[in-house]
């Protein structure tokens, strides 16, 4: 017998029909989403992340788009090395430590025992006994935490009977590099316990001019101007060697294997986006086993600029360490490669072979066994298509690794970085005040503004930091005066103090001048934000914009 209800048939096929299409539509919908955040997916900037998320990022597969911070660079030096590469069991590893001390104290005792000459504390001072160095040494390791000692000079004589000058090199703890700077102090000695000497008075940075080196390597200050009182006159850094190595003889040439990357998309774009690109060719030269050819030229992007225009002409050289660069990586620079290229053309019947790769979707993997002597990759595509970095994406991104470790700053902008440092004694705090375009962008950042105001910067600080405490402020805020509230608690220092490092009777200035062809270099905004950051890094207690100082999200509202 059939059933009374003639519609309960078509309602249970309706019900059926309905979950199907209500399932496909999440399907559907769920697709959409993840293509959307696919497309507009924007990664954290690098250069702002703490030293175990920048690890995991730098070694992540994907990273498209770039938000600028002008505020903060990272660069390798910075990163957290692995025990293999730390900086203790490096070329430069020795150092002075109290157990290297005590040594030289018990050896300096047996030899007093021996000559029992007795004690004369009214004996005039001899700046080169070892015992003065040694009394140098202690004082040195219990004021200095923050500094590895690596190497001492004999002491000179100072200006006064009682003093003497001592020059030494050192590293701060916090840097990651094997670069050494260098330090020479007056110090006014005693005579203390068992008739050795100690220290009864130590000079400030560079204060032991006697202890510098030779005139013909030290940069003078123009007759009848005295020099300032806060910064001592500078000293050649004669560790320095970021000259261009040529290619050697036409043979070597041939014999060698070349990646050339020619001019794309990313010239003119912010710094990160550089970076990224440039370690991308880097990384891809030293998956093929290749020889990088390197465009020194640079054009710094407006943002950097008081003009606020794109700026061409820069040198690699003013912002990076290119001899680092020179040591771990192989590269030749793209002038003089081109030629050498130019002639092997002219003086050979048979060209040079080249294979040049037009798109970046020919990936490393497919490249990897091309015996041509020039892999030659044009980015001629309309952008974003002719953007370096699109070659390590996909794919390839399993394959390639970005050597982050290849990128250290300029040692002359360090060398800065140690003058501010070591002007502080090195017992400073610091405060990252970013303002500029968030601090004005009220629908991003709404509290921005109003939470780095003097007044709410003050506040803040007085919970954290002491008062008349040596405090440098690392800052995009373009009006010197803007501070001044702070200075009624603290002894406040910015960059803009220390002008004549680079002005034009520094080293940096006459060194740079050289690079640029006998030109003037201007000290911009991008040199201002490396040694803002690495000053920074330096402190005792840092203070940072966001998560300190306001509760706005670093990239804007609702990112947090």
């Amino acid at each position: 017998m059939k059933d009374s209800n003639p519609s309960t048939e078509p309602i249970g096929q309706n019900l059926i029909k309905l979950i199907s299409n209500l399932c496909f539509s999440v399907f559907v919908f769920s697709v959409l989403i993840i293509t959307v955040i696919a497309i507009t997916y924007q990664p954290p900037d690098p250069w702002l992340e703490s030293a175990p998320a920048l690890t995991k990022l730098f070694t992540e597969s994907e990273n498209a788009t770039f938000q600028n911070d002008n505020s903060i660079l990272k660069t390798g030096e910075d990163l957290t090395l692995g025990k293999a590469e730390s900086p203790a069991s490096g070329p430069v590893g020795f150092s002075i430590t109290e157990a290297v001390i005590e040594k030289t104290e018990e050896r300096i005792a047996n030899l007093t025992a021996k000559s029992d000459s007795g004690c004369d504390e009214s004996r005039v001072l001899n700046c080169s006994d070892p015992q003065v160095l040694l009394a140098v040494e202690k004082f040195n390791l219990r004021v200095f935490k923050s500094i590895v000692f690596l190497d001492y000079q004999t002491p000179v004589n100072g200006s006064k009977e009682e003093e003497c000058d001592v020059s030494w090199r050192f590293r701060n703890k916090k840097e990651k590099s094997w670069r050494k700077y260098r330090d020479f102090r007056r110090f006014r000695l005693g005579v203390g316990e068992n008739c050795t000497y100690k220290v009864v008075h130590a000079g400030g940075w560079h204060s032991g001019i006697n202890a510098r080196r030779s005139r013909s390597r030290i940069s003078n200050a123009p007759k009848g101007r005295p020099s300032s009182p806060k910064i001592a006159p500078p000293v050649q850094d004669e560790e320095i060697n970021d000259t261009i190595p040529g290619l050697g003889s036409e043979m070597n040439f041939r014999k060698g294997k070349y990646l050339y990357y020619s001019r794309g998309g990313d010239y003119c774009k912010g710094m990160n986006h550089y970076l990224w690109s440039l370690l991308c060719g880097l990384g891809e030269a030293m998956y093929l086993n290749r020889t990088f050819v390197m465009d020194l030229n640079m054009c710094l992007a407006a943002t950097y600029n008081p003009s606020n225009k794109d700026e061409e002409g820069k040198d690699f050289r003013y912002y990076f360490d290119f001899e680092h660069l020179k040591e771990v990586a192989s590269i030749v620079e793209e002038d003089v490669f081109l030629r050498g290229w130019k002639k092997w053309d002219r003086s050979h019947k048979r060209k040079l072979p080249v294979r040049k790769v037009v798109s970046h979707k020919m990936t490393p993997m497919q490249l990897k066994k091309d015996k041509n002597t020039v892999i030659w990759r044009q980015f001629d595509a309309p952008e974003p298509e002719n953007y370096w970095y699109r070659v390590c994406e996909g794919q390839a991104a399993n394959y390639i690794q970005r050597p982050w470790h290849a990128i250290w700053k300029s040692k002359r902008l360090m060398n800065i970085v140690s003058e501010i440092s070591g002007n502080l004694d090195w017992d400073f705090d610091a405060v990252h005040v970013v303002r500029g375009e968030k601090a004005q962008n009220k629908e991003l950042w709404p509290h921005l503004n109003s939470d780095t105001s003097p007044e709410a910067i003050l506040a803040k600080l007085k919970e954290i930091i002491q008062p008349w405490r040596n405090l440098y402020i690392a800052t995009n805020e373009p009006f010197y005066n803007y501070f001044d509230k702070l200075r009624s608690q603290y002894k406040v220092h910015l960059l803009d103090d220390y002008k004549e490092l680079w002005g034009n009777k520094s080293e940096w200035y006459n060194e740079t001048m050289i690079l640029n062809n006998g030109r003037p270099v201007e000290f911009d905004g991008y040199m201002r934000v490396e040694v803002d950051t690495e000053v920074l890094y330096r402190a005792k207690t840092r203070v940072e914009t966001f998560y300190n100082l306001t509760k706005d999200c670093k990239d804007g509202i609702n990112t947090c």
